[in-house]
């Protein structure tokens, strides 16, 4: 059985995650401000304010959604940021907070599974192969692997579809595909009014890769 290893999302970015331009004017206001403002707390806020500032990020979040109960952008955009904050939190404590995130986004899915690029696939996905499997969670590395391949058919050349696949691929230990991955989230189009999570995305590809190629080298 998986420790708890429950990581920040975009996740999503986790953003996942993110809208690319097609999507952008579909989102509303309110959840832009949320998406947006997810990207501020992750990559710039200082850690030890973080989990409160997802905290007071999740309240906005539900009631955006809330506005909008049939908005699958507003679903996706609750549950990256309930999934985040998990993340933050870490431990038995965060399993509330992402058994949560995993209905917003099967929830996005039922409503319209295409949404923001398929982004409910990808933030599912990172999900199952993030939480512990049973009994402690309900982490799933198969129905990981079956989410992510569905994000990415839908997005195969986003930042996100691409890096959530190589963090699953090297928590499999397949290096070779998480590099492969890597790099091609790496090459990922910049997404116009998403400079912040593109960046910090981008920073933790690196990182990721810089991982990755030092267990290829010492095989």
């Amino acid at each position: 059985m998986k420790s708890l290893r429950i990581k920040p999302l975009l996740f999503a970015a986790l953003a996942a995650f993110a809208a690319l331009p097609a999507f952008a004017a579909e989102l509303s206001p309110q959840v832009v401000a949320v998406r947006d403002r997810w990207a501020e707390v992750k990559y710039e806020v200082p850690a030890e304010k973080r989990d409160a500032a997802f905290e007071a990020l999740a309240k906005q979040a539900e009631t955006a959604r809330t506005a909008a109960p049939r908005d699958a952008g507003a679903l996706i955009w609750e549950g990256i940021v309930l999934a985040s904050w998990a993340g933050e939190k870490g431990g038995l404590g965060a399993l509330g907070l992402v058994k949560k995130a995993r209905k917003d986004f099967e929830a996005a899915l039922a409503v319209e599974p295409t949404a923001l690029d398929g982004s409910a696939y990808t933030s599912l996905g990172s999900l199952y192969y993030q939480v512990p499997g049973w009994p402690v969670g309900f982490g799933d590395d198969d129905k990981a692997r079956e989410m992510l391949a569905k994000g990415l058919a839908l997005n195969p050349d986003g930042i996100d579809s691409n890096y959530f696949l190589a963090d699953f691929l090297r928590d499999q230990e397949d290096y070779a595909g998480a590099e492969k991955a890597l790099l091609k989230a790496l090459a990922a189009p910049a997404r116009p009014g998403r400079e912040r999570a593109d960046a910090g995305r981008r920073a933790e590809a690196q990182a990721l890769l810089k991982q990755v190629r030092e267990e290829l080298a010492s095989r």
